[in-house]
């Protein structure tokens, strides 16, 4: 009873409002000193968690993506992907998945890439006549893609949060991440030819300039994937060079972001600096409370009670998947994927092993149905960017990402039952790094 009544507290303050930290924090104290134990223990949670190695990879990560998303990074990165795939049948629509997938990939947070890329995105669909309910949807249903790829700041925290190898993680999400942009892309070209959707003729000297142009920017995944995958840097060092190497493209190199800003528009490197270090306070303050509380539950084997309970209704590892799906979805709808990792996966992963689930590709299935949630209604987070964004209805909203919701469920549920889409490859790798 009295737990019962703590919980109805904590959830009343989470409606209101409370900063999830606060709740979770306070849900950590609480039980700890009901059950007896040295509340020390938070302390000593930050603590491991302030000496864990990939910690340093959330702020660098971080910064390289705001300073990409708030210099003009973007508009080159559009340039390119319309003057090489323009020609294509639905060209356009494939820049705006390829784009969004490459922003999000590096700012972790979709919001960002709708707010990015839309405004600039949208207009041009339309002039190409695409249709608005088309444009729109597209623009919503691409703001979570990418989430799959290296150096996915989700993946990294996931990997600590699970204590799973982060390099196995990203091995896994290549696949998985392709087949959910080749689902969109394939939609697009369907949609484009079907309403005979006008395609951007194919100029060499205008692709060539469009390459000159955004150079820079375009090394980017290529510097971080032959570092980490090569073997020649650890994540942590690809995560510095990654966000130095930004930071003089964008200030010195084209100069989109001032050390100071000395005009009305000028984008200054403070403001970046602290806009991105907010969102990762804001993540390691949770992370650091919701660690505390994870180590009351599992002295508590929460997990393991709550698995008695479902074991009796749950035979197998796939009734376990589906309701797994349906449980990461509304968690998607309610939840920002930082709070969710933090929240859900110390919870699931010791009932998951149970049912013979691979770590690895738990973390694929838990991102990838995070990803759907995004676009869930009635609160899919996207559905209230793009309405802010676009300014459209958010029940409008609701209809037009409908098609894109659908398709993506479908390559989820792939993903989700056909395991040797995510470990196919890390076997391989596996394979090749047990080698003498």
């Amino acid at each position: 009873m009295e737990t019962i009544l703590i919980l109805l507290v904590l959830g009343t303050l989470a409606i209101i409002g409370t900063p999830l930290f606060v709740i979770l924090g306070a849900a950590a104290l609480i039980f700890f000193s009901l059950s007896d134990n040295a509340v020390v223990v938070m302390a000593e949670e930050h603590y491991k968690l302030a000496t864990n190695p990939h910690l340093i990879t959330i702020p660098l990560f971080t910064l390289t993506g705001f300073l990409m998303a708030m210099s003009k990074a973007g508009v080159r990165l559009v340039r390119v992907s319309r003057a090489w795939f323009g020609w294509m049948p639905g060209g356009l629509a494939v820049v705006v998945i390829i784009a969004c997938a490459f922003f999000t990939t590096f700012t972790g947070a979709s919001g960002v890439t709708i707010v990015a890329l839309g405004g600039l995105m949208y207009p041009m669909l339309l002039s190409e006549r695409f249709p608005e309910k088309f444009s729109l949807g597209l623009i919503t249903g691409s703001g979570s893609i990418g989430l799959l790829f290296f150096p996915s700041l989700p993946i990294i925290l996931y990997g600590i949060v699970a204590n799973t190898s982060i390099d196995d993680l990203f091995v896994a999400g290549i696949l998985p991440g392709n087949l959910l942009l080749l689902v969109l892309i394939g939609y697009s070209v369907l949609v484009a030819v079907r309403k005979k959707v006008k395609r951007t003729r194919f100029e060499l000297t205008e692709a060539l300039q469009s390459v000159r142009e955004a150079i820079w920017e375009m090394l980017v995944p290529v510097i971080v994937a032959v570092g980490f995958f090569g073997g020649f840097m650890t994540i942590a060092e690809v995560s510095a060079i990654a966000a130095v190497y930004m930071l003089i493209i964008e200030v010195f190199v084209h100069k989109d972001i001032k050390i100071i800003a000395r005009e009305p528009g000028d984008v200054d490197l403070p403001k970046v600096i602290q806009e991105s270090m907010v969102m990762v306070g804001a993540i390691l303050l949770i992370l650091g409370v919701a660690l505390g509380l994870t180590n009351y539950l599992i002295q508590e084997e929460v997990p393991q009670q709550i698995l008695e309970v479902i074991s009796q209704y749950i035979e197998n590892k796939y009734t376990f998947l589906i309701l797994l799906t349906i449980f990461l979805l509304i968690v998607g709808c309610l939840m920002d994927i930082f709070s969710a990792i933090i929240v859900v996966v110390p919870l699931i992963t010791p009932i998951a092993a149970q049912y013979n689930v691979d770590p690895v590709h738990l973390g694929i299935i838990f991102l990838a149905n995070l990803e759907l949630g995004y676009l869930t209604p009635p609160v899919g987070m996207n559905l209230f960017i793009a309405s802010l964004t676009f300014e459209k209805p958010v029940v409008k909203l609701y209809r037009m990402v409908l098609p894109f919701l659908g398709l993506l469920f479908l390559a989820v549920l792939v993903i989700t039952f056909y395991e040797p889409l995510s470990m196919s490859l890390v076997e391989v790798v596996r394979t090749w790094r047990a080698q003498p």
